[in-house]
C-alpha cells in the first residue's frame, strides 16, 4: 500500500506537490525560511488578535468556556479573529455571525460611534453583530447563550424580495 506525500508528510511547510494540504500555497515563506502571514491578511491585526486571545476578559473566559469545541449546537466559533478589517471577539463562520462582548468603554459616547459604524462595516461585509454587556455574560450566562442560539437559527443576510419578471402580474 502506498501513501500520497501529503497524508504522509502533514507538515505546515510541505507543498504535497501541488494537489496537497494547501498550507504552503496559503502562506508565503520568506527567504530566510520563515513564513509570513496568510495572504490577504494584516500581519499586524494578526499578531494583535494573538496576542488578545493570551489575555481574555473575564467574561470573554466565561463564554469561550461554552462557545468553544462545537459545544453550542455544534456550531464552530473562533476566538479573536480578524474579520473584515478588525478584530472580533467571538465569530461562527459557517453562520457569518460576530459576537462583541462590551466592558463598561462602550458606554462612553465616542465608543458608541465607532461601535455604531464598525457594526455597519461589518454587516456590509456580510456579517451580522451581537453585541452583550460583559456584566450580562457573567450574571446571566444562560440567557446569552440562548440570545446566540437563536441568532444561529436566523437566515443571514435576509432574503431580498424578489423584483419580479417584468410583465409579471398585469
Amino acid at each position: 500500500m502506498t501513501h500520497s506525500a501529503t497524508s504522509f508528510f502533514p507538515l505546515p511547510w510541505y507543498s504535497g506537490g501541488g494537489s496537497g494540504w494547501g498550507f504552503a500555497r496559503r502562506h508565503a515563506v520568506r527567504d530566510d525560511g520563515g513564513m509570513d502571514a496568510p495572504r490577504g491578511r494584516d500581519r499586524r491585526l494578526t499578531n494583535f488578535a494573538r496576542a488578545m486571545r493570551k489575555k481574555p476578559t473575564d467574561a470573554e473566559a466565561k463564554l469561550w468556556s461554552v462557545l468553544r469545541l462545537r459545544q453550542l449546537d455544534d456550531h464552530r466559533f473562533r476566538r479573536q479573529r480578524p474579520v473584515a478589517g478588525y478584530i472580533v471577539d467571538f465569530y461562527c463562520p459557517s453562520r457569518r455571525l460576530a459576537i462583541e462582548l462590551d466592558g463598561g468603554q462602550h458606554a462612553d459616547e465616542a465608543q458608541v460611534e465607532y461601535d455604531r459604524i464598525r457594526t455597519e462595516r461589518l454587516n456590509e461585509a456580510g456579517i451580522r453583530v451581537v453585541r452583550f454587556w460583559d456584566h450580562d455574560v457573567l450574571r446571566d450566562t444562560d440567557s446569552v447563550v440562548e440570545e446566540i442560539l437563536r441568532q444561529l437559527e436566523k437566515v443571514w443576510p435576509p432574503p431580498q424580495p424578489s423584483p419580479g419578471v417584468p410583465g409579471e402580474g398585469e
